[in-house]
């Protein structure tokens, strides 16, 4: 008796897999029920009857995973609405984004609590895939906890330190809150770690001025990421001005020496030069480091102005349809591309090999955020979260658990 195939079983047959550590040519996948159930050779594929599809030779790779991203196509995901939402969301995907953790902004409270539920909502969506939808699978509060001479590009009305008042609503939100990110320097910030982490929150470091020895006492109550190193972050100077001689080491030094912790990088060509880029995987291997997109509304639009977080209420910022600049142009302002370029980008300009900056684009950030044994890779179990890429690294299709969704 012949099988019945369901609508999301597939064969994936002719491609050049990308796996965590090396590439392989002409081989399977196959996937049932959502998930992936074999990841071969084709000549020692078992026998398959279904839908198949002939990738004639193009990459197939494990749907990328941005842990830092606030919008794309005009919407932010602090504008309020489940539109704004999926209309981000869809940009995303079709930049080969599978799976997606909106961030937020500084802004105030009822906006910040806004965005939480409507993260809840599109989780909850996006338990079965939707024509062009990436799935929704969690959200990162994103100030307002920040220091304000590293507020960077963010709101600065909203600006406040960590208040259990408030911070308590947020963490209501436990279901859907995956990562939480506070300035450890601030009053009140090793009583919100402590909080967070119980409710069951990863904990990151970011948009701070710390010292070594304020992120030591961070880490010893479990912040384990720092968001976009060298950007919005302490340095040697920037203490030597905070905090007077002697000099101290900041939290690059303390990311790049201590192997526990992770961090991210928006390599978009414009925040971090190749070089830096290179220095940074050296130091701590594409299993601690995640891309991310950190990109806002302006993706996939024109140059021009924009709002960095609520439209009615967030920071302009002009576009020149490469990066976000502030508006006097002196400073960066969030970025303005999604992880498909920024894994060429990696590849082609920095030089990592391609299975490198595609893991840097999907397992390790599904790691950073405890998803990993769900997606990041091509491996039997693991849902079907795939992108084929054409040779020039260009998203050709989109599968969300095997179902074709762009």
């Amino acid at each position: 008796m012949m099988r019945h195939m369901a609508e999301d079983d597939l064969c994936i047959t002719n491609a050049t897999l990308v796996l965590p550590e090396r590439l392989v040519e002409r081989g399977d996948v196959q996937v049932r029920g959502g998930r992936i159930t074999a990841v071969t050779l084709m000549a020692e594929a078992p026998q398959w009857d279904g839908p198949k599809i002939d990738a004639a030779g193009a990459y197939l790779a494990p749907g990328f995973v941005d842990v830092h991203v606030h919008g794309a196509a005009g919407s932010d995901f602090m504008d309020g609405s489940i539109e704004a939402f999926e209309t981000a969301v869809r940009a995303h995907t079709a930049h080969g984004v599978t799976s997606i953790v909106p961030t937020s902004t500084v802004a105030h409270h009822e906006r910040t609590m806004r965005f939480l539920e409507l993260c809840r909502v599109a989780k909850r969506a996006g338990a079965q895939p939707r024509r062009g939808m990436g799935r929704v699978v969690g959200a990162h509060l994103y100030g307002p906890f920040f220091a304000a001479e590293k507020i960077g590009c963010h709101p600065r009305q909203g600006l406040r330190p960590p208040w259990r008042e408030e911070y308590e609503q947020y963490l209501s939100f436990a279901d859907v809150l995956l990562t939480a990110t506070c300035a450890p320097e601030l009053e009140g910030a090793c009583d919100f770690y402590r909080t967070a982490a119980a409710a069951g929150v990863r904990l990151n470091a970011g948009h701070s001025n710390a010292s070594w020895t304020e992120m030591q006492r961070a880490f010893e109550l479990g912040v384990r990421h720092v968001d976009h190193l060298y950007c919005a972050m302490s340095s040697v100077p920037s203490l030597r001005t905070r905090l007077g001689a002697p000099m101290q080491a900041s939290m690059l030094e303390f990311v790049l020496a201590n192997q526990d912790m992770t961090t991210e990088l928006i390599a978009d060509g414009r925040h971090l030069a190749p070089d830096l880029l290179r220095f940074v995987l050296t130091m701590k291997t594409a299993d601690r480091v995640a891309l991310v997109s950190d990109c806002g509304r302006a993706l996939d639009m024109p140059p021009g102005v924009y709002t960095f977080g609520p439209a009615d209420e967030g920071e302009p910022f002009y576009s020149d349809g490469e990066v976000g600049l502030t508006l006097d142009r002196a400073g960066l302002a969030g970025s303005v591309r999604s992880l498909d370029f920024m894994v060429s980008h990696m590849h082609r300009i920095v030089g990592a090999d391609l299975p490198t900056a595609v893991r840097m684009a999907s397992l390790t950030p599904a790691r950073i955020v405890g998803l990993d044994n769900e997606i990041g890779s091509l491996a039997p179990g693991k849902r079907a979260d795939l992108v084929l890429l054409n040779p020039r690294l260009q998203v050709e299709q989109v599968f969300v658990d095997g179902m074709t969704i762009s």
